[in-house]
C-alpha cells in the first residue's frame, strides 16, 4: 500500500494541521514578546503575524475536522482558505524580516512616549536594569530609583549611561527575525496542505459505499 492511499492522505493531513496549531503557538507567542518589546498595543506588523496565528489555528482545526471526517466542503474551504493565508503570512514576514532599525526605533519611542503607562516603564527599567529611553530623563518618565544599576547615579547620569532603547530594539529585532523566520518558512508548508488536500478530496473512502465516490 503506498503513501497515495486514502488512509496516508488522511494521516498526512492530520499530521500537518497538528503542525500547524504548534506553528500557530509560536507565532502568536513570539510575536507576543516582538510587541512587549515594542512597549506598545498596536504594531501593525506585530499585530499582522499575531493575527495569522490566530487565523492558522482557526483553520488548522477546520482542517482536522475536515480530513478527519472527509468531509468535502470543509475541505474545499479549507483549501481556499489556505491559499489565502499563505499569501499574507508570506508578505507579513517578509515584512517582519526587513523591518528596518529606524522604524523599530519610531515604533519603541512611540509607544514609549504616547502609550506605555508609567507602570509599563517602570516594569521595563527594573526587567532590563536600565533608565528611561534614549538617554534624557524626561519628566514623563518614572523614577529610575529601583534600577539595580542606578543605585549610585543621579537619575541623568544613569539614564545617559543606561537607556532603555538600545535593549529594547535588540530584543524587539531578535523577536521579529524569530516570527519573520519561522512563518516565512512555515508559510511553504501551506502549499504543501493545498496538495494534500486536493489529493484526499478526490479519493474514495474505503469504509464508504463503493459505488459512491464524492
Amino acid at each position: 500500500m503506498g503513501c497515495g492511499d486514502f488512509h496516508c492522505s488522511r494521516n498526512a493531513l492530520i499530521a500537518l494541521n497538528t503542525l500547524y496549531i504548534l506553528v500557530s503557538i509560536i507565532l502568536i507567542s513570539v510575536a507576543a514578546t516582538a510587541k512587549y518589546a515594542a512597549v506598545v498595543t498596536s504594531t501593525s506588523v506585530i499585530g499582522g503575524i499575531i493575527a495569522c496565528g490566530v487565523f492558522l489555528l482557526i483553520v488548522a482545526l477546520i482542517g482536522l475536522v475536515g480530513a478527519v471526517k472527509h468531509h468535502q466542503v470543509l475541505l474545499f474551504f479549507y483549501m481556499v482558505i489556505l491559499v489565502l493565508l499563505f499569501l499574507i503570512e508570506m508578505f507579513v514576514s517578509i515584512a517582519c524580516l526587513v523591518y528596518s532599525e529606524s522604524k523599530r526605533e519610531d515604533v519603541i519611542t512611540y509607544g514609549w512616549e504616547h502609550q506605555a503607562s508609567n507602570i509599563t516603564k517602570n516594569e521595563v527599567q527594573i526587567q532590563y536594569n536600565c533608565c528611561s529611553l534614549n538617554g534624557t530623563n524626561s519628566p514623563s518618565d518614572p523614577s529610575c530609583s529601583e534600577v539595580e544599576r542606578c543605585k549610585h547615579l543621579t537619575e541623568s547620569e544613569c539614564a545617559t549611561k543606561y537607556p532603555c532603547l538600545e535593549q529594547l530594539d535588540d530584543l524587539m529585532h531578535k523577536a521579529l527575525r524569530s516570527v519573520g523566520g519561522v512563518g516565512l518558512f512555515f508559510s511553504f508548508t501551506e502549499l504543501l496542505g493545498v496538495f494534500l488536500t486536493y489529493r484526499y478530496r478526490n479519493q474514495k473512502d474505503p469504509r464508504a459505499n463503493p459505488n459512491a465516490f464524492l
